[in-house]
C-alpha cells in the first residue's frame, strides 16, 4: 500500500511513498497439513498397480484477504501425469493437471465468512493420495447487541471496585459474557470507553492483551474532563481486552459493548459518505429545537437517503453543541429501553463528537436521549451501515500508527495538518481500491491553538488527478469527526470509506494549523 500528500491550490503539492514500515500490517496465519498426513487408497481390485508408492500432497491455506485465500500444494510424486481435484468447502470444487512432484498455488475467493475444510485430492488413474485442512476466513461480520455496560471500575462492575493507577491496567472479560458466544469465533469487539474522574491529562489505550500494549492511544483526557470514544479492538486468546491507563494519576474507566465481529456469518458492512441524517438546530430528521434534559427522539434510519431497509445496525458520528450544562448522550435502539451506557459526554457550551455503532430497531429507527438536566443540540452523521446483504467483511490489524504530523523525518514529512487544508491518505490505491469498502481509524488532533474541527471523507478525485499541482478543489465536507479547542488533545474512531478512488481525505476545518495523528486499526473487505 502507498500514501500521499495533497493540499489544496496555492500550497506546495507531493507525493510520497512510504517506506515498507509504514504499510498497513495483514494479520497472517496459514494452516497446514503436511504431506505425511495424506490418506492413501488403494488401487481398485483388479487394476494393474505400478510404482508411485509415495504418493502424497501437502497442503496450506493462507490468508490473502477477509474473504480470498491461497492454497499451496506440495505433491509427491514420480514422473507421471496426474489429476488435481480441489473441493473447497463452500460447494465449489476445481480440478488441475500436472506431472510429478512439485508444488503450485491456487487462489480462492469465498462468498461468506466461515469455517471451511479444504480437501485435495491427488491421483494418477490408479494410486490416490487425499488431504485436508480446516481453516477460517480472516474476515469477520458483525453481530449487534443492545449498548451493555461490561466494566465500571467506579462501582466495581466487571472488576474490583478502584479506580486504575497511572500507568496501570484492567481488563475485562467480553467472550462468554452474556450472549457473546465463547466459541473462539469473536475476533474483534465494539466498545463505548469511558474515562472519568480524572485528576490530571493522560490516554487511555485499548488492546487485546496478547502482546505488550500498542504506542498507540484511544482517548485522550485533561484533568476533571469526561471522555468517550468508540473502540473497535481484538480480542485476546483468553477472551478479554486490556485496558492501560497512559496517565500519571489514578482514573475511573467505564466500557460498554454495542457489538462483536466474529468469524461466523452475521452482518456485513457497507460504508457511506458521510449523510446528515439529524440536526436539531435546524429540525432535520426530528423536532426543531434542542432536545431537553432526561428526554429522547427518535429517528429513522433504515429506508431513507440511500441506507436500506433491514439493517441491523448503523455506524454514526454523533455530536452535541450548545449543551446549557454538563451531561451525556445515549444512542440506542428504537423500540428499546434507555440504556444506562453512555455513547458520548460533554460539559456545559462544549461542542463534542464520538463515534457510535448502535443496533437498530425492527423499524429501522434510532433514539438518541440527552442524559443531562438542560437541553442541547443533536447532530446525527450516518457513515455506513451493517446489514444481512452487505458484502464487506472487517479484518482486525491491532493497532498501527499511520500517520503523525509532529514527526519531521517520517515518510509523511509534510509539517503541520495545514489550517483550511486537507491531507490525502492512499491507503489502497497502489492495488486500486477494489474490494476496500472503508477503515476503521483513529483520528487524534493535538497542538491547537483555536477551535476547528476534523472532517474525515473520501476523495472525489483519483490519485492521478489528485497530487498533480492546480488540482481541482474538492468539496469541502460539512460533517464533523471530531471538534477542538485551543489546548486541546482529542481523539475520536472514524470508520473512513476511501470511495471509488481508494483515496481518504482528512480536513482541517480549523482557521489554524494543528498536529494530526491516524491510527489503523482494520479494513472492511468485499473480497
Amino acid at each position: 500500500m502507498a500514501a500521499g500528500l495533497g493540499l489544496i491550490p496555492g500550497m506546495a503539492s507531493a507525493t510520497t511513498a512510504p517506506p515498507a514500515a509504514a504499510s498497513v500490517p495483514a494479520a497472517q496465519q496459514t494452516y497446514d497439513s503436511p504431506a505425511e498426513r495424506s490418506v492413501r487408497t488403494a488401487p481398485p481390485a483388479g487394476a494393474v498397480a505400478y510404482g508411485n508408492k509415495n504418493l502424497a500432497v501437502g497442503i496450506g491455506v493462507s490468508y490473502r484477504s477477509a474473504l480470498g485465500v491461497d492454497l499451496e500444494t506440495a505433491i509427491t510424486s514420480e514422473d507421471v501425469a496426474l489429476e488435481v481435484t480441489v473441493d473447497w468447502g463452500d460447494g465449489t470444487t476445481e480440478k488441475f493437471t500436472t506431472k510429478g512432484a512439485g508444488e503450485q498455488s491456487h487462489p480462492h475467493t469465498y462468498a461468506e465468512v466461515g469455517s471451511y475444510v479444504t480437501k485435495v485430492t491427488v491421483t494418477d488413474g490408479v494410486n490416490r493420495a487425499v488431504n485436508e485442512v480446516a481453516h477460517v476466513t480472516q474476515g469477520t461480520e458483525f453481530t449487534p447487541y443492545a449498548p451493555t455496560r461490561l466494566l465500571d471500575t467506579r462501582n466495581g462492575t466487571g472488576t474490583k471496585a478502584g479506580k486504575v493507577a497511572g500507568r496501570g491496567t484492567t481488563r475485562v472479560k467480553v467472550t462468554g459474557t452474556g450472549s457473546i458466544p465463547a466459541d473462539g469465533f469473536v475476533e474483534a469487539v465494539a466498545l463505548n470507553v469511558t474515562v472519568t474522574n480524572t485528576v490530571a491529562p493522560g490516554h487511555v489505550t485499548v488492546w487485546d492483551g496478547d502482546t505488550a500494549a500498542p504506542e498507540t492511544s484511544n482517548l485522550n483526557y485533561a484533568t476533571g474532563q469526561s471522555v468517550s470514544n468508540t473502540v473497535i479492538a481484538r480480542v485476546g486468546s483468553d477472551g478479554y481486552v486490556e485496558l492501560f491507563n497512559g496517565g500519571w494519576s489514578p482514573a475511573d474507566l467505564v466500557v460498554d459493548i454495542t457489538g462483536y465481529f466474529s468469524h461466523r456469518p452475521a452482518s456485513g458492512y457497507t460504508g457511506l459518505k458521510p449523510t446528515r441524517f439529524v440536526d436539531t438546530r435546524e429540525g432535520l430528521g426530528t423536532t426543531k429545537g434542542q432536545v431537553a434534559g432526561r428526554t429522547s427522539f427518535g429517528t429513522r434510519i433504515g429506508g431513507l437517503n440511500g441506507v436500506p431497509a433491514g439493517i441491523t445496525a448503523v455506524a454514526l458520528n454523533v455530536t452535541v453543541t450548545n449543551p446549557k450544562d454538563a451531561g451525556h448522550l445515549s444512542v440506542y435502539p428504537g423500540g428499546g429501553k434507555v440504556p444506562t451506557a453512555s455513547s458520548l459526554n460533554f460539559a456545559a457550551g462544549e461542542t463534542v463528537a464520538n463515534s457510535v455503532i448502535v443496533p437498530v430497531g425492527p423499524d429501522g429507527t434510532i433514539n438518541v436521549f440527552n442524559g443531562g438536566w438542560a437541553p442541547a443540540d443533536v447532530v446525527v452523521d450516518v457513515v455506513g451501515y451493517y446489514s444481512k446483504d452487505s458484502k464487506a467483511a472487517y479484518v482486525a490489524f491491532g493497532a498501527h500508527r499511520y500517520l503523525d504530523t509532529r514527526v519531521p523525518d517520517s515518510w509523511y514529512g509534510g509539517g503541520k495538518f495545514p489550517a483550511r487544508g486537507y491531507i490525502a491518505q492512499g491507503l489502497s490505491v497502489v492495488d486500486g481500491p477494489e474490494g476496500f469498502e472503508a477503515y476503521v481509524l483513529n483520528t487524534t488532533v493535538t497542538n491547537t491553538t483555536d477551535t476547528g474541527f476534523l472532517s474525515v471523507a473520501p476523495s472525489p478525485f483519483p490519485w492521478l488527478v489528485n497530487d498533480q499541482p492546480g488540482a481541482p478543489v474538492p468539496p469541502r465536507p460539512i460533517s464533523s469527526n471530531l471538534n477542538w479547542t485551543a489546548g486541546k488533545t482529542v481523539a475520536n474512531m472514524a470508520q473512513a470509506s476511501d470511495g471509488e478512488h481508494g483515496i481518504i481525505h482528512f480536513w482541517n476545518q480549523g482557521w489554524k494549523d494543528a498536529d494530526l495523528i491516524v491510527d489503523v486499526f482494520g479494513v472492511y473487505q468485499t473480497n
